[in-house]
């Protein structure tokens, strides 16, 4: 088996970790099963061939991607150039990949749609996705309810369907909660590898991020720990065995 590239955005080492484990849990992988990369301490090389890796899998972050770039501290002006230089492979080969919250800004963004904090921002919480048509289509959604609940945390989104996407899940607030571009490029808005835990803890780390009020923080914390959540992970298991056999 080729392993998973999985890619990080997160400067905060605990946040970091604590995704990282996330993803090897929610996923079904061994860590040995992957490749790690810390982007705001490490370079894409620049040989990579995303060929060798079963899939791409990203994570999210505290930056937006459209801020504008005079207003962005180094560390995330490096990491969005970093996962934006490998974009074009990414869609241009229809490589596997999964990107998670930051990683739809992301693929919108290269591929020109709106992203911005105009419309459809949400604090932390657990959000009703629902299945579109072609969401039902699609196998990343296999054992999936037709309605299901997914944690979120962001303050800008994609603001129209990219061109050459197909819609896949939508809430209330937030239209666009996952996409497909091509056969294999995914993104979703929601955090698949999240529990009422692990968004606790991002709670806390970010909470002076600008998310929300920091004196909402503990009310915010039994709310995500009280909610059920444990379908969404689903969608990054289903990701995982549909490619890891490539």
């Amino acid at each position: 088996m080729k392993p998973f590239l999985i890619l990080q955005l997160r400067p905060e080492p605990e946040a970091s970790d604590n995704e990282f484990e996330a993803f090897l849990a929610k996923g079904g992988l061994r860590e040995d099963e992957t490749r790690r990369v810390r982007l705001e301490r490490e370079e894409i090389p620049e040989m990579l061939n995303l060929g060798d890796y079963s899939g791409v899998i990203v994570g999210g972050g505290p930056g937006c991607v459209s801020d504008p770039d005079d207003t962005k501290p180094v560390i995330e002006r490096h990491i969005e150039k970093e996962i934006l230089g490998l974009m074009p492979q990414i869609t241009g080969q229809d490589i596997p990949f999964m990107g998670c919250c930051y990683g739809i800004g992301i693929l919108a963004h290269h591929l020109g749609a709106g992203v911005s904090k105009a419309h459809f921002g949400e604090p932390p919480g657990a959000v009703p996705c629902f299945v579109t048509p072609d969401g039902r289509a699609d196998p990343i959604l296999d054992g999936l309810p037709d309605r299901f609940n997914a944690l979120v945390g962001h303050k800008e989104a994609v603001q129209t369907l990219p061109r050459g996407c197909a819609h896949l899940l939508a809430s209330e607030p937030c239209p666009y909660q996952m996409i497909r571009f091509g056969r294999n490029v995914y993104a979703t808005q929601f955090h698949p590898e999240a529990d009422g835990d692990v968004f606790a803890l991002r709670i806390e780390i970010y909470k002076d991020k600008g998310y929300f009020p920091p004196e909402e923080a503990a009310a915010l914390t039994a709310a995500v720990r009280a909610f059920e959540v444990d379908l969404a992970p689903r969608i990054l298991r289903n990701f995982v065995e549909m490619y890891r056999d490539r």
